[in-house]
């Protein structure tokens, strides 16, 4: 049986590219260790020598996969790696990446960070083609572009494919001659250029190369394409201009407190200065600041340097909870928080307690928080939340909810406030979120906080992502 999902948005993916070592494979292991907590459902490793291209992927976490015999069977001086949860396309192995294919041009492997928004139109029309899909993920529809494309090299070729998907996405293929990594023109997702010696790496944080030494060297800029071979790096720019629309919740929940990305300070940083703007737009009067661990840490570290609020540990976390458990017989009331969370009454017990988290999706966890840190003895439970209430799903590489299930799509923050049964409840504000995150606010996609998607939607497209509701005379 499954854990119960906690309350938060999906992690995306991640993907890792490395040219010209000689444990490639072995780094970029390391590597998708680094980056597990952007994808935990199943891992792959695809090599090559240059003339030979070497697969392993499985089900399951990167250090349960990479063994020492299975990396011992991934040779080569160039390697892609890749994390999944799946936004798109069912679980099951067949959809875990790199995916690999053997055409005209030679070996190709793709690891892919994203969503494209007109997958299913430009699916329909390959197999239309001709085209035969292994997976079903959107992911493939770029490899089979790649295959039906007329440009005479692989390169003009992958250039040609990725101007026809649109969406977000951050690319890392593999081919017989080194990497070819890209960024949509949009900058959703990110991803980093990396340099080791004599070697160069790309990947989704920078906290994959601390893990392994290397050194980071820039951001890859939306609407950038780089090729890592002999000759080194070479960089082209072969998309449409587009303003930038990198996705804000990177900062607030998604990317690893250690890592860089956009180009800007650390995500930690960030994180702190989101809880100090909170402290000032919504200040409580109480004894204790605790976070709900451990996306929350850096937020409640802010509000309470911003507050003046004394800072506590009052929920642990137990780090080492599986996928699966089994439950107990004679039901315990909130069995799938308590396995993940517990309260610390001697920090609680008689207090006035500000609860700091990142965000409310359905509200269903924050609503057995407050219960359980009433239970621990809280005199008051003050809720407080580093972004504003979501209300729309995500089409850009996060597995969010449809709006429905949204609880701030249709309820008031004071209709919120009742239901998780909080003393009171503040969200940080949109303008409050954007002033505390690095540079030009207008770079940043906030599409799950106010509606306002970056790329206008087709009625095709409306129709498939359920956006658009189709005449009520053709429903049965």
């Amino acid at each position: 049986m499954h854990l119960i999902t906690p309350d938060k948005f999906h992690d995306e993916c991640a993907v890792f590219g490395i040219y010209g070592h000689k444990e490639a494979a072995n780094l970029t292991y390391l590597g998708l260790y680094a980056l597990q907590h952007r994808g935990q459902e199943g891992s792959g490793i695809v090599s090559s020598d240059g003339e030979h291209f070497f697969l392993e992927k499985a089900m399951g976490l990167v250090a349960d996969i990479y063994t020492k015999p299975v990396l011992k069977r991934l040779p080569g001086h160039m390697a892609i790696g890749h994390n999944r949860y799946s936004t798109a396309g069912d679980t099951n192995l067949k959809n875990v990446q790199p995916l690999t294919v053997n055409f005209a041009f030679g070996n190709l492997a793709l690891a892919h960070n994203g969503n494209l928004i007109n997958a299913t139109m430009l699916r329909n029309e390959l197999e239309a083609y001709g085209a035969i899909f292994q997976s079903s993920t959107d992911s493939e529809v770029i490899i089979h572009l790649i295959a039906h494309s007329r440009g005479d090299t692989l390169l003009a070729r992958v250039i040609d494919a990725l101007n026809q998907v649109r969406g977000a996405f951050s690319v890392v293929l593999l081919t017989d001659e080194g990497v070819i990594a890209a960024r949509d023109p949009y900058g959703f997702r990110p991803l980093c250029l990396g340099r080791m010696k004599d070697s160069w790496l790309v990947a989704s944080e920078t906290c994959a190369f601390d893990l392994i030494g290397a050194e980071y060297a820039r951001e890859i800029e939306p609407g950038e394409l780089v090729v890592l071979n002999q000759a080194g790096v070479s960089r082209y720019r072969p998309f449409v201009k587009a303003r930038p629309a990198m996705c804000v919740f990177e900062y607030v929940y998604f990317s690893r407190p250690d890592s860089k990305i956009f180009g800007a300070n650390t995500v930690y940083k960030t994180r702190k200065a989101l809880g100090r703007q909170l402290a000032r737009e919504a200040p409580v009067d109480a004894d204790v600041v605790i976070p709900v661990p451990d996306s929350g840490v850096p937020a409640a570290l802010g509000f309470s340097e911003g507050s003046g609020i004394p800072f506590e540990t009052g929920l642990i976390r137990n780090h080492y909870v599986g996928r699966t458990f089994i439950e107990p017989e004679q039901s315990i009331r909130h069995f799938g928080v308590k396995i993940k969370l517990n309260a610390v009454p001697e920090v609680l017990d008689g207090k006035r307690v500000v609860v700091v988290d990142d965000s409310i999706v359905r509200g269903t966890t924050s609503r057995k928080i407050v219960k359980m840190i009433r239970h621990a003895g809280a005199k008051e439970v003050h809720m407080r939340i580093s972004s504003p209430p979501i209300v729309s799903p995500c089409f850009y590489g996060i597995d969010t909810p449809t709006k429905k299930e949204l609880i701030g799509s249709s309820h008031t923050i004071q209709e919120i406030r009742k239901y998780i049964t909080a003393d009171s409840l503040a969200y940080l504000s949109l303008e409050g979120m954007l002033k505390a995150s690095p540079g030009n606010p207008d770079q940043y996609c906030n599409a799950c906080f106010t509606e306002h998607y970056p790329i206008p939607f087709t009625k095709a497209e409306e129709l498939q992502l359920g956006l658009f509701e189709p005449p009520s005379s053709h429903r049965s």
